[in-house]
């Protein structure tokens, strides 16, 4: 099979998050990719194993031992890919045409889970002299929850929890996402919550009988706002990343316009730097609002992950690049606003970064594509970077 092949295959099997909504129809989560990776691992003759982290939902291992006493070099890519809602192309029905692949998930992330899969194939076939150890995890939801990487990393923190070889950390770890071949040092954490209004419903001729929970909303969502402001005009933003943010993303309340609303609520996405704590942060937010609006009410978050910070990845990036300046590329480290799995393993002391083929101005596009060419060097530095790293040190 060609990466071309692989990553057509990968597009064609549906893997969509339902990012919350219920999940009707067949193309939603990550079951049949899971399928499909498994089958592929146990032909390819390796070690492997299928860990279910919630009902229906697994994640994917494959593991090639080149040696006992050489570096663990972990290679993550996510199953899941967001809804094809507006898609001006088929999205499982990939085009090869114009020196690109098409489809959803293209770049992001099939195709660096496709470049990394196809590079873990030449390492088991072709067992280069001074390879890595590599394990090679295919997690699920990603897009939504993270819960398929913290899942992982609870493993290593919990080994009794973990299957016959997951109890160990790595010694460095590759997340794949689309950065161009650049290499992510760094990039902002994330935290999604919750804050719901509650009032008395009443008919609307009389909304005196009642209590506005919308009302109520109202002077939380001034209050987000000047924290937004006061954030956006921090007085000592981050070197590489700017200054955190806050964005409302969503608000619902009410349940017919002749009826005053009984309950509201808002979703509050919040990007945190290097140096932000995710539990002082949510606890902070928390007491202000609830003490400024005491008929608010903060729900524990769906979604937290830590920032990146540039401080223990030195050494993979350095190798990367000297892996890419061999094979005549120039590129770079970089930091990024969005954020990715790299960040939850490096807090678990695994020197961890970004790398992988494809833009991200291509993800979660109408017409998501990524260029063959970059595919096909992606997954010549995955297998060169693991081929020399069997005695590197990651600290």
């Amino acid at each position: 099979m060609t990466l071309t092949e692989m990553l057509c295959q990968l597009i064609a099997i549906p893997s969509v998050n339902p990012m919350g909504s219920e999940a009707v129809g067949g193309i939603y989560h990550e079951t049949r990719l899971s399928d499909w990776l498994e089958t592929y691992l146990r032909q390819l003759g390796v070690e492997h194993e299928r860990v279910e982290v919630a009902p229906g939902r697994c994640n994917i291992f494959g593991k090639y031992s080149a040696h006992p006493a050489a570096k663990t070099i972990l290679l993550d890519a996510h199953q899941d890919t967001v809804p094809v809602t507006g898609m001006t192309i088929e999205p499982f029905c990939p085009r090869v045409e114009h020196g690109r692949i098409s489809g959803r998930g293209a770049a992001d992330v099939k195709g660096g889970m496709a470049a990394m899969l196809h590079a873990f194939t030449r390492l088991v076939r072709e067992r280069p002299p001074a390879s890595a150890n590599v394990v090679i995890s295919f997690t699920c939801d990603e897009e939504a929850n993270a819960t398929g990487i913290q899942h992982l990393v609870h493993c290593w923190r919990e080994p009794a929890a973990a299957g016959h070889w997951l109890g160990k950390a790595p010694d460095a770890c590759i997340v794949a996402e689309p950065t161009e071949l650049n290499v992510v040092v760094a990039h902002k954490g994330v935290l999604r919550f919750r804050i719901a209004t509650q009032g008395r419903a009443c008919h609307s001729s009389d909304p005196a009988q009642g209590v506005n929970a919308i009302y109520r909303m109202a002077k939380v969502l001034a209050l987000l706002e000047r924290q937004a402001d006061e954030l956006r005009h921090h007085p000592a933003p981050h070197p590489l990343l700017g200054p955190p943010t806050l964005s409302v993303g969503r608000i619902e309340g009410g349940a017919s316009v002749n009826i005053v609303p009984d309950s509201c609520w808002i979703e509050i996405d919040r990007r945190l730097v290097p140096g932000e704590s995710v539990t002082r942060v949510m606890e902070t937010l928390k007491a202000k609002i609830e003490h400024q609006v005491p008929e608010a009410r903060c729900e524990l978050p769906w979604l937290s992950c830590p920032a990146l910070a540039a401080d223990h990845n030195r050494s993979i990036a350095v190798k990367l690049l000297e892996v890419m300046t061999g094979m005549g590329l120039t590129r770079s480290t970089i930091a990024v606003p969005f954020c990715t799995h790299a960040s939850t393993v490096s807090e678990a002391g695994v020197p961890t970064v970004v790398f992988g083929p494809g833009s991200i101005a291509q993800a979660h596009t109408a017409d998501e594509f990524i260029e063959i060419e970059q595919l096909e060097q992606a997954a010549e530095v995955y297998f060169r970077f693991c081929c020399g790293a069997a005695e590197e040190t990651f600290a």
